[in-house]
């Protein structure tokens, strides 16, 4: 019986291959525990230590953050037209594009920026980072923090979405989401 299917299978088009062995490389993640990572053929293997630099742990990728991916999706929207009530993908008002940016990173917002300032975790306006909500004029405003002192923002009819000094408005304070 057992000929029968090997033959079938063959006959089938089926590739029997033997098994090799696995080969895996050890990973060490402080604070978390090590792990076998498996080779695959054809591809150089992990470094598990900085070249040069013997013992040295080799360094894990920075992970993009949600708050990063909304910062670039805010300015992937650099130039687009503000339209009151939209939300985007091609025409924003303010909070639209705080709401559409943050969707894009896979985290949900609230639509109204006066929601949007009553959301999140509060942030004191000296510790921005980028991505945190900046909410202006009593929270009827808001946009993106993009580090260097600046904001993304659709601030009004006729004006495209845009870069902004945070300081250019008077602002209320700052969300983290």
């Amino acid at each position: 019986m057992r000929r029968i299917l090997v033959a079938g299978a063959i006959a089938a088009g089926a590739v029997v291959l033997p098994a090799a062995p696995a080969m895996a490389a050890p990973i060490t993640i402080p604070g978390v525990g090590t792990f076998e990572v498996p080779e695959i053929p054809g591809l150089p293997p992990l470094p598990t230590e900085i070249p040069g630099m013997p013992g040295a742990p080799a360094p894990i990728a920075p992970q993009v953050t949600p708050a990063a991916k909304a910062v670039q999706a805010a300015e992937s929207k650099i130039g687009a037209p503000y339209v009151y009530g939209a939300a985007g993908p091609s025409s924003f008002d303010c909070s639209g594009l705080v709401q559409w940016a943050y969707k894009q990173a896979g985290v949900s917002l609230p639509r109204t920026s006066y929601d949007q300032a009553a959301a999140g975790t509060p942030v004191s306006m000296s510790d921005l980072q980028p991505g945190d909500v900046v909410s202006f004029y009593g929270g009827s405003h808001s946009g993106i923090y993009a580090g260097n002192g600046n904001v993304i923002h659709a601030s009004t009819s006729g004006v495209p979405v845009k870069v902004a000094p945070v300081s250019s408005m008077p602002s209320d304070g700052a969300r983290r989401y």
